[in-house]
């Protein structure tokens, strides 16, 4: 048996990355070699133009199907083999007569078989989910299609978090690098031998979108701090008071500090805040600032670093999102 992991449909890349890390460990324990196709995502893209907004087992998923069945069917010949099949076949989501009629079709142009069992049958789905549980599997929650995954959070009135990718590449709670790096810690402690446990934990997470800062019109350079929220985004107001080194505005709840003070607290350098945006600390680091400047662990106001405490009137923008969330924490037994 040869695994032959290629699939250019799954977005974005670091969930490609997380699934493939989880399909080289499933391979390792079963002994069983793994070639890697090409991430040709753009090909793909262009294959299901048009057909963006096709619900699932549409027409976009024959299409994604056809191509993903072809490249393996020629790998398959390439190699000798006289048959190959698919773990499509176990997922629910999926269309077994769709799968099947692409899968036999491209099996007789490359005069090889295509195995399609019908894994669900007899509670072959829960057993599924029994198997990977008890192996520790990673258990993706969408198709890892684009347009799938945009459709199915409309749906489910969720935000589509998987698609977020902060400019200051600082890993958020319960993002694909996030789980990635669990995942990349899991290898690390079987390699090792040692024992772990991975638990779900529910939480309240938070997504910023947009954030900026103006005085005078004029917009400054300012790092907002994590779970930094505005009840209708904007706000405007002067600076009425301070505690110590923490500047309380007139209005909306909203906080700042210096560069100079979040060096302090934080054990940093940072020379300017553009530095600091654009490479920031861990979120975990700067989740504990927070607790630092506020004792409020529900606190959910803004929290502004910048260079120097305005005089003037300010100008807010704060678009960001809290939710309940569910995130794998990985523990050492």
């Amino acid at each position: 048996m040869v695994g032959f992991f290629y699939d250019p449909n799954i977005h974005p890349y670091s969930e490609y990355q997380l699934r493939l890390l989880d399909v080289k460990r499933s391979c390792k324990l079963l002994n069983i070699e793994l070639i890697e196709g090409e991430y040709d995502t753009q090909n793909w893209l262009e294959a299901v133009r048009g057909l963006e907004k096709e619900p699932e087992k549409g027409a976009r998923c024959a299409i994604c199907f056809d191509r993903r069945f072809e490249v393996t069917a020629e790998k398959a010949y390439e190699l000798g083999e006289k048959s190959f099949t698919s773990t499509l076949l176990t997922s629910p989501k999926k269309s077994l007569k769709q799968l099947s009629i692409a899968g036999d079709r491209l099996a007789k142009r490359f005069g090889i078989k295509f195995i399609a069992p019908n894994y669900r049958k007899a509670s072959g789905t829960q057993e599924q989910n029994i198997l990977a549980k008890k192996d520790s599997l990673y258990r993706q929650d969408y198709c890892g299609c684009l347009f799938g995954l945009s459709m199915q959070r409309e749906e489910q009135q969720r935000l589509a978090d998987e698609l977020f990718s902060p400019i200051s590449k600082q890993i958020q709670a319960e993002s694909i690098e996030a789980r990635l790096e669990l995942y990349e810690r899991r290898w690390d402690l079987e390699e090792k031998n040692i024992n772990y446990k991975i638990v779900k934990e529910r939480f309240l997470n938070w997504r910023q979108t947009f954030a900026n800062l103006k005085i005078k019109k004029e917009s400054v350079p300012a790092h907002f701090l994590p779970y930094s929220t505005l009840k209708k985004s904007y706000s405007r107001g002067k600076i009425e008071y301070n505690i110590g080194e923490l500047h309380y505005m007139n209005r909306d709840e909203i906080k700042f500090i210096t560069l100079q003070h979040y060096n302090k607290l934080m054990r940093s350098s940072y020379k300017s805040i553009m530095e600091l945006i654009f490479n920031p600390p861990t979120l975990e680091s700067e989740i504990r600032l927070r607790q630092k400047l506020i004792s409020n662990p529900f606190d959910l106001s803004s929290i502004l670093v910048i260079k120097q405490i305005p005089t003037q009137k300010v100008e807010i923008v704060n678009i960001s999102h809290i939710y309940e969330d569910v995130q794998e924490v990985l523990y050492k037994v």
